[in-house]
């Protein structure tokens, strides 16, 4: 069987028109590592997917032509068998009131051929949230400055955001990822490219709030404290460096003479994490002990090893391995005091936490599922109008073999961890639960291929865990979609993501308040946009043209723009063009969330992250210009809570 034959058969789509209208066809030795890259598919006989049952809904499996009747088949939790039967012709009917859960089904058919398959019993819906309409701040919690934090923003912080976006009438916080990224490489500081997706970045913990903190016990700090404060710019090198001292010392003095009910809380901790904190840590001591990828680590490490690992625990890195979970421990605890003070503030929402879409090859989430995560290929997306030479995040994603031998649990690990303190998440990137543009390493862009995931499997995964942790899952479905996608997700209550900016006609002309979603989020702009205040002043324009980026935008074609939005708002009966004239707008439609971010309310220029750029511009590093305690006199908050009145908590 020839490579393209071989892809056709894993449904893998070689050929497609890019956004250009441009036929594209992969070449030969771009699609070979590709095929090389993907685990062996499960060979289907009886069945050509898992098995989605809709709790509630009739639900049936047609048979593949193969099958020989009569044929059995029983659908086992664990090693207990909890419901069976026999089918004579091609479909199954399913019995009714099976418990939602995740279970193997097995097939036995009349010529003795015997086949399993994940069977999935899912809730009709994702968890839909219990609230009308309300509103959120959205931070990059990395830019808060504060009295007293050490140069970046950290989970007390966050508290006082909780408090300030309370005293506002908001029902939430909207974050960056706090996934975990590689403490020895500070500089690697997007959100978006983590180690792992499982565990949490350690530089938000506020280490002054550790039991176990000395102030003075590290030499020197209050200099470069004060330092780091003072910057305008995220120095992650001189936090990292301050706050591992500190934390190391923490440790120490934790391990040396632990009070009884934190010791309690920690092992409390290990076993409600376990397996994967435990694994984690051993790699992160892997790593840093071997120094290279893991690939190139000694045999008996490159692959994760339960046996392994309790071996590690007993040898002269238990002190290590031990450290890591305590401060994985001490993050979570942080996060979670934070979702607990959102509770006793009665905010609807809380935490809404974002979820990167891949992570990187060399982390541990990779080196974890190596079946599920394929490290040799990178999520991108092909040539468009926009990215005219297509786009390589740099990414490990998610495979469709890997994900289904695994029944799944890579995901509703990823899951499960993104939930654990949020009200809502948002999946970058949604569109991956359908397929994902893969491009092999080594090659640019334009030689992707489209790989098909299992759509229905995911979605019921996701309304599974979200049901659970009565989390609302919405997802980053911008751009170009098939056709069909999102009234597919809105039917599993997948909410939407709708940008202002984005919304308007082929005039240009802003779309009316009652064309968004009513299950949706809906903003003026994202972390990779510009800000009201650049937008209105050019400021993006002016700053990518001097960095050589060509904007896509003439000066021409944002007068235009901001003439646009003038009529849309005067067509509402908004005369002014602020920001709270739009925070205002977006406020009176019916969708259910509303995100406006913190650089908006103070009126920053710069946007955060300017995506195609690295050194060029200080991404994912810039300082908010007001620290938290003076950031209610910058705000105008008369005209915030006008703007907002119709969602915000105590409203009439």
């Amino acid at each position: 069987m020839d490579l393209f034959a071989r892809a056709k058969e894993l449904g893998i789509q070689t050929e497609f028109l890019d956004g250009q209208g441009h036929r594209r066809v992969t070449d030969a030795a771009a699609l070979k590592i590709i095929l090389d890259a993907l685990p062996a598919s499960i060979p289907r006989r009886l069945l050509d997917q898992a098995v989605v049952i809709r709790s509630g809904h009739p639900a049936r499996t047609e048979l593949n032509q193969a099958a020989t009747f009569p044929l059995r088949w029983k659908i086992v939790a664990d090693i207990k068998v909890i419901a069976e039967g026999e089918t004579h012709d091609r479909v199954i009917v399913w019995p009714e009131g099976l418990a939602e859960g995740s279970y193997r089904l097995h097939l036995t058919d009349e010529s003795g051929f015997t086949e399993q398959a994940p069977l999935m019993v899912a809730p009709p819906k994702a968890f839909g949230g219990d609230f009308d309409r309300c509103w959120l701040v959205a931070v990059q919690l990395y830019g808060v400055r504060s009295a007293r934090n050490w140069g970046i923003g950290d989970f007390t912080d966050l508290e006082g955001l909780i408090e300030l976006a309370g005293g506002l009438g908001a029902d939430g916080i909207g974050l960056n990822p706090l996934h975990a990224l590689f403490d020895d490489r500070p500089g690697d500081c997007s959100p978006y490219s983590p180690n792992s997706r499982l565990f949490l970045n350690p530089l938000y913990i506020d280490v002054e709030k550790l039991p176990e903190f000395r102030p003075g016990a590290i030499a020197g700090s209050s200099e470069a404290i004060a330092r780091l404060r003072a910057s305008d710019i995220v120095d992650y090198a001189g936090v990292a460096a301050l706050k591992w001292r500190a934390l190391r010392f923490a440790f120490e003095t934790f391990k040396a003479d632990p009070e009884a009910e934190r010791r309690q809380d920690f092992e409390r901790f290990r076993a409600e994490r376990a397996p994967l904190l435990s694994r984690f840590a051993c790699f992160e001591a892997l790593r840093h002990k071997i120094g290279k990828p893991w690939w190139e680590w000694p045999a008996e490490w490159r692959q994760p090893d339960e046996a392994g690992c309790a071996s590690l625990r007993q040898g002269p890195d238990a002190a290590e391995i031990e450290f890591v979970e305590f401060v994985q421990w001490t993050a979570d605890r942080q996060l979670q005091a934070c979702k607990e003070l959102a509770t006793r503030l009665g905010m609807k929402v809380g935490l809404y936490l974002d979820v990167a879409v891949g992570v990187q090859s060399d982390g541990f989430d990779a080196w974890n599922e190596q079946s599920a995560i394929s490290r040799h290929l990178a999520v991108g997306a092909p040539p468009d109008p926009l990215n005219t030479a297509g786009q390589n995040w740099g990414l490990a994603g998610f495979n469709a073999a890997g994900l289904e031998i695994a029944s799944f649990e890579p995901y509703r690990e990823m899951l499960r961890a993104s939930m654990r303190h949020a009200g809502a998440i948002r999946l970058d990137h949604v569109l991956g639960l359908k397929r994902l543009y893969l491009v092999p390493h080594g090659f640019d862009a334009a030689q992707g291929v489209y790989v098909q995931m299992p759509f229905e499997a995911l979605l019921a995964a996701t309304a599974q865990e979200s049901v659970k942790h009565r989390c609302v899952v919405i997802g980053e479905d911008l751009g170009t979609v098939p056709e069909g996608f999102r009234e597919t997700m809105a039917e599993w209550g997948i909410w939407s993501y709708q940008v202002m900016m984005f919304e308007r006609d082929d005039q240009g002309s802003f779309r009316g308040i009652d064309h968004y979603s009513a299950n949706a989020l809906v903003t003026f702009n994202t972390h990779d946009l510009s800000t009201y205040a650049g937008w209105r002043s050019f400021g993006d324009l002016k700053l990518k043209r001097s960095l050589g980026i060509d904007p896509g935008e003439s000066d021409d074609a944002r007068w235009h723009a901001l003439t646009m939005l003038s009529d849309a708002l005067r067509h509402h009966a908004i005369d002014s063009h602020d920001l709270y004239a739009v925070a205002g707008f977006l406020a009176r439609t019916k969708s259910r969330l509303l995100a406006i971010s913190l650089e908006d309310l103070l009126g920053v220029i710069d946007q955060p992250n300017i995506p195609g750029t690295v050194n060029e511009h200080p991404n994912w590093r810039r300082r908010l210009p007001v620290a938290i305690e003076a950031m209610a006199s910058e705000i105008d908050l008369a005209a915030l809570k006008v703007a907002t009145r119709e969602r915000s908590r105590g409203a009439t």
